[in-house]
């Protein structure tokens, strides 16, 4: 769901950088493909925060072109992001939510911090009563 095609291109030392065409910014890079990757997926989640802490929308992601690489949110963060974006989308903010679930604003921002290791049974009360429901889905890798 979260899967955002990235710009990887070889730069003059020999490694790699990464941006993210959806995104209004956010680049990072490594020393080669695998360990670029593998830093996108932070530098997103860090774009993604950004973008969460000015009360911005998230952008969905385009559809890749062909062969172009992916990077996928962890499944914690999707699921984080899908409760901003629902709470957006409602028109729900954090102190209403709070009220709803019957819990303290410290503990509603740590259901929307990417950095926070919340249980996804906490974000999926959360998307309960704002009429939703969380689910995961098992698929085969690349």
């Amino acid at each position: 769901m979260y899967a955002y095609p990235v710009e990887l291109t070889p730069d003059e030392d020999g490694g790699f950088v990464v941006a993210f065409p959806d995104m209004p910014y956010g680049v990072t890079e490594g020393d080669d493909e695998d360990e670029a990757l593998m830093n996108a997926v932070g530098a997103l989640e860090t774009v993604i925060i950004g973008l969460m802490g000015d009360k911005e929308d998230i952008p969905a992601p385009s559809r890749p072109k062909r062969g172009q690489r992916t990077v996928t949110l962890p499944a914690l963060s999707a699921a984080k992001v899908a409760l901003y974006q629902t709470m957006r989308a409602q028109g729900i903010r954090k102190a209403e939510l709070a009220r709803r679930m019957g819990l303290h604003m410290p503990q509603v921002d740590r259901l929307l911090d990417l950095r926070h290791s919340s249980r996804f049974d906490q974000i999926d009360m959360a998307l309960r009563v704002l009429g939703k429901s969380l689910t995961i889905e098992i698929r085969d890798a690349a």
